[in-house]
């Protein structure tokens, strides 16, 4: 069966004038010096179990932004075969670049010369693995550059990932012969990420059955770029016995650009870490190019993975003896190095693993529990700006007040922040935008989000200015700064100066002040503020709260009253920000780098543009309604508790469980949905109570705190749930049948709700669940269960 009736997939022969011209190119690449228009390195291996041997071909890095190159494959194997013609034995991807890494990958440029459908898919963090077959049967394994054994074979990428090919091959009953066969008719090379901690660590953590070749690619063995679909790749894999990456696509830019900043926004995706995104779509050279090509490019998020590579690598220079190369992050990778030394002095064996890249993530993740932070909430904390003046206008106006701290949600924040914002604007004219305005990116962000649901919207910029003429006013304001922060002690939810390291969060300071950026009113986007409020960041909180009640009230008299605060209610106001108001909630920072949220928050350092936000007079509002009420769970505790139900079961229990792990399908956020919009006519009483609670909560608390006992997990082939209950239900009631939390689905088709449908089946059969194909594991210790707080809110429909 060929590969486009099988997988519906492209099939193109090898045209051997092409490739000879290529061949042709590339030798003389290889005889060129460095100054010449391009240079490439040609390489010979003999091919293990083979007669044959195939040449690589490698460019220098910088050459691939070279328009003139022959090909952009990185990652290019070829062979001479009898007849003397050359042929391409393995071909990688064409170098793909960072978002705004060249003019192509700028956004500009993106939506005008791209289209739809954009293929996400998550970037795994080990090392490439090529797989591809010869004219003589052999089945070639290579790793970027090279393949075979190299001085020490038990380092060589290629052998490490040929005997995982070896051995998911032996898994599902096929031979490499027929794997090398179907490759080479196929005029294809299958692209695999090797992720095996046993052999290597990288970044993030693969080990037991994470462990693995992870499949996220196919292309045809030709000069010119050319791939398979996500779904023609899965099914692939399907039948080779490779592990997957889950696959998902957006329908526009704009969609796809949302998804990738709020990612970013939380550094998780489905409740893992991650390194970045690749997106595969088709692209064109200009406008006026009518052919459409195969092209990727990738959202990278530099941090905290640059900070943890630096770690990696001024241990191997402890280890070696050398001095510590310390770049970024001085202060908090500092006391990274005191702590990895007096590691390396209890335990010498470390040292010897650390080169191996054996422990790497265990020496970090040691080091970050013992300061009880995460990477995340280290460079997240670098980003921390104050709001003295904010709460005061809290205090004099009862202005709405929305803090991006206190969005919890993992995937979609900055969507959630606007969203926070319109909500707060049916209940005040004016809402502070309360987060790191400080970069354009930000501001952006909010326009357009808050923008697309209301038109009416107008935008007030609280703007310290940096610059002062002949004045060094950046080493002021750094001074300022710190005063202020340890003067507040631990009034803040990421930096406790009171009980922090000083060095730490000075250097959290110094982060924010050179990232900030100005604005710029005439240019996009800080031309769509209405007014601007240039505020000095030297002045005392009270001085800047009086130049900002002035302005507001000269542009919004009908918003603010006909009089002007009192002298004595801008004291009053101003004292209670600086010392009544406190935090109710600091992030609690745990071993698994979570955070525990709970009521008001407040930040503290004032150097960043604060969005003010008001309606204009006679704009209507689109009214968001509740969509449905839940019960929000910490997500820590629900995966202990899968993890510790599922680890002592045998493989064929635990499968469904680990796919779901695997193709990373198990939900980022954990609920109860105790009562559905889409009900509210059938239950009409359980709907008002709900209701009814909602509206006599005040602004910005919990409707109520419950203790949820996790009692049993249930699954088919399709979804997982988890049965629960209420310890003492407060007098609420749950709409569903069986009360649940769901896990997780086996692919994209499968919708949470279904979750409904599998517990009324097993309610009805638990004597015989093996005959309607349900299994169920006990929770907790004894199988007694896991008692566990949730927080019952409103969901607000969009």
């Amino acid at each position: 069966m060929s590969v486009t009736e099988r997988y519906g997939a492209p099939y193109q022969e090898q045209d051997q004038n092409e490739v000879n011209e290529l061949i042709k190119t590339l030798n003389d690449g290889s005889k060129r010096g460095r100054k010449a228009a391009f240079s490439c390195r040609k390489s010979e291996y003999a091919v293990e179990n083979s007669k044959l041997s195939v040449h690589s071909w490698k460019f220098q890095d910088w050459d691939y932004k070279k328009r003139d190159l022959p090909t952009k494959a990185r990652g290019l194997f070829t062979l001479k075969s009898v007849g003397g013609n050359s042929m391409i034995v393995t071909r990688g991807y064409d170098k793909f670049f960072n978002i705004d890494e060249v003019e192509q990958t700028k956004w500009s440029w993106i939506e005008k010369n791209t289209k739809a459908p954009y293929e996400v898919t998550m970037k795994e963090n080990g090392c490439i693995i090529f797989i591809s077959g010869l004219p003589d049967g052999t089945l070639l394994v290579c790793s970027k550059h090279s393949t075979g054994p190299r001085g020490d074979a038990s380092k060589s990428h290629s052998l490490v990932g040929d005997s995982w090919v070896e051995r998911q091959l032996k898994r599902i009953g096929k031979t490499r012969d027929q794997l090398a066969k179907f490759l080479y008719n196929a005029n294809v090379t299958a692209v695999a990420e090797l992720c095996d901690d046993s052999f290597e660590e990288h970044i993030l953590a693969y080990e037991g059955d994470d462990a693995g070749l992870y499949l996220h690619g196919i292309n045809l063995n030709l000069p010119v770029f050319a791939t398979w679909s996500g779904p023609q790749v899965h099914a692939f894999a399907d039948d080779w016995g490779f592990k997957k990456i889950e696959v998902f696509e957006k329908e526009t830019v704009s969609e796809l650009r949302e998804f990738l900043e709020g990612v970013g926004e939380s550094g998780e995706w489905n409740g893992r870490a991650v390194e970045g995104f690749v997106i595969r779509c088709k692209a064109r050279h200009g406008p006026n190019d009518p052919e459409w090509h195969d092209w990727f490019f990738k959202y990278k998020f530099e941090e905290p993975y640059l900070m943890y590579r630096q770690w990696r690598e001024v241990t191997k220079a402890i280890i070696s003896g050398k001095q510590p190369k310390v770049r970024k992050h001085k202060q908090i990778t500092e006391k990274y190095i005191a702590y990895a030394r007096e590691q390396l002095r209890k335990d010498p064996a470390i040292g010897k693993a650390f080169q191996l890249n054996h422990g790497i993530i265990a020496m970090r993740d040691g080091f970050l529990a013992s300061i009880g932070t995460s990477g995340h909430e280290i460079v997240k904390a670098e980003e921390a700006s104050g709001e003295d003046v904010a709460l005061g206008l809290v205090k004099l106006f009862g202005f709405g007040h929305v803090q991006n701290d206190n969005i919890s949600v993992k995937r979609g924040k900055p969507e959630a922040f606007a969203h926070a914002i319109l909500t707060a604007l049916n209940d005040h004219p004016i809402c502070i935008a309360d987060r790191n305005n400080h970069q354009k990116r930000e501001r952006e962000q909010l326009f357009r989000d808050i923008s697309k649901n209301n038109p009416d919207v107008e935008y007030v910029a609280l703007h310290y200015v940096h610059y002062k003429p002949g004045e060094d006013a950046v080493s002021k304001i750094r001074e300022k700064n710190q005063q202020r922060i340890f003067e507040r002690g631990d009034n803040h939810q990421t930096i406790h100066s009171g009980t922090g390291d000083k060095q730490e969060i000075v250097s959290i300071m110094e982060g924010f002040i050179k990232r900030f950026q100005a604005l710029d009113m005439d240019s996009d986007p800080d031309s769509q503020f209405d007014l601007v409020i240039d505020l000095d960041p030297l002045a005392e909180s009270r001085e800047n709260l009086e130049t900002v009640v002035t302005k507001l009230h000269e542009h919004y008299p009908y918003l603010l009253g006909e009089e002007m605060p009192s002298a004595d209610d801008l004291d009053e106001a101003n004292q209670w920000a600086l010392s009544d108001y406190t935090v109710d909630f600091k992030h609690v920072i745990g071993k698994s780098g979570g955070s525990s949220n709970a009521g008001p928050s407040r930040q503290k350092q004032p150097q960043k543009e604060k969005a003010v936000v008001q309606p204009k007079v006679g704009g209507k509002q689109k009214q968001p309604t509740v969509e449905y009420y839940e019960i929000r769970l910490r997500a820590p505790i629900i995966n202990v508790a899968l993890d510790q139900a599922f680890t002592s079961k045998p493989a064929e229990f635990k499968q469904f469980y680990m796919q779901l792990k695997n193709w990373r399908r198990i939900q980022p956020t954990f609920h109860i949905t105790m009562a559905h919009r889409i009900n509210f006519k059938k239950q009409a009483e359980l709907w008002d109570h709900y209701e009814k609670l909602r509206q006599e909560t005040p602004h910005g608390k919990d409707m109520d705190e419950l203790e949820v006992k996790l009692e049993r997990v249930v699954w088919d082939n399709r979804i997982m749930a988890i049965v629960a209950s209420l310890v003492d239900d407060k007098g609420h009631e749950c709409g569903n049948e069986v009360m649940h939390i769901t896990v997780g689905t086996a692919d994209v088709g499968v919708k949470p709700k279904e979750s409904n449908d599998l517990l009324k089946v097993w309610s009805e059969n638990r004597d015989d669940l093996e005959a309607v194909g349900i299994k169920e594991v006990l929770l907790g210790k004894n199988g007694e269960g896991i008692t566990t707080p949730g927080l019952l809110n409103p969901v607000m429909g969009r």
